[in-house]
């Protein structure tokens, strides 16, 4: 399974914003979209899911389900994303389908081990810079935070960065061995940046980043 360097995390007003983003990114080009919404009750929740599952899986696009892995394995989708303060990864891996992804957030070194031991297919490390995407945020990590957990870590699972990343940023990133973003604000703002994104995450890596699991 390989991850997608670019995911883009959904935005909007509203719940149909949302919606309406995520087609817009997958017609973009985008190869992984996560649908993300606070404050939504979950019976909502699985029903935007079933819509984005078929948007998502008419253009072939990756989808993962922010937080609500019964939802994410209900709707079939790509995988789950799953919070500090979400459900424990070991504990989703149980009801998942073995196929399905689980995305961790972080946000220091230690959150990584942990994630790590948990056995999570990608991480999601952040926040680079601030961001108004989140309430409480923790510290800002730039570059050096990077350099930093990326060296301490030597790990093969994909770590993403995440939090206010732009196109100007992307080549830096890149070099302090982080193997991927995710954009939110960036993309909503303009969806054709989706392809110069990917332009400049894939000329980066002469040599892809492959990632097999050896899942029992």
């Amino acid at each position: 399974m390989i991850i997608p360097k670019l995911h883009y995390i959904s935005q909007g007003e509203t719940p149909k914003e949302h919606l309406e983003n995520i087609q817009k990114a997958c017609t973009s080009g985008a190869e992984l979209v996560q649908l993300r919404l606070k404050n939504v009750s979950e019976k909502k929740i699985l029903k935007l899911a079933k819509e984005a599952r078929d948007i998502t899986s008419h253009f072939q696009t990756r989808l993962i389900i922010n937080d609500y892995y019964k939802i994410a394995k209900e709707i079939k989708a790509d995988g789950v994303h799953l919070g500090k303060t979400d459900t424990c990864p070991t504990i989703a891996r149980k009801h998942l389908y073995t196929w399905q992804i689980i995305g961790g957030t972080a946000n220091t070194l230690e959150d990584c081990e942990i994630l790590i031991d948990k056995n999570v297919d990608y991480i999601g490390l952040g926040p680079f810079r601030f961001t108004t995407t989140k309430d409480n945020l923790s510290p800002i990590l730039g570059l050096d935070g990077y350099t930093a957990i990326v060296e301490a870590l030597h790990t093969k699972i994909p770590i993403i960065g995440i939090g206010g990343i732009t196109l100007e940023d992307v080549t830096e990133v890149l070099e302090t061995g982080i193997s991927g973003i995710a954009v939110s604000g960036a993309i909503t703002q303009d969806f054709n940046k989706i392809r110069k994104f990917n332009q400049l995450l894939n000329a980066s890596s002469t040599l892809e980043q492959r990632h097999t699991f050896d899942k029992k």
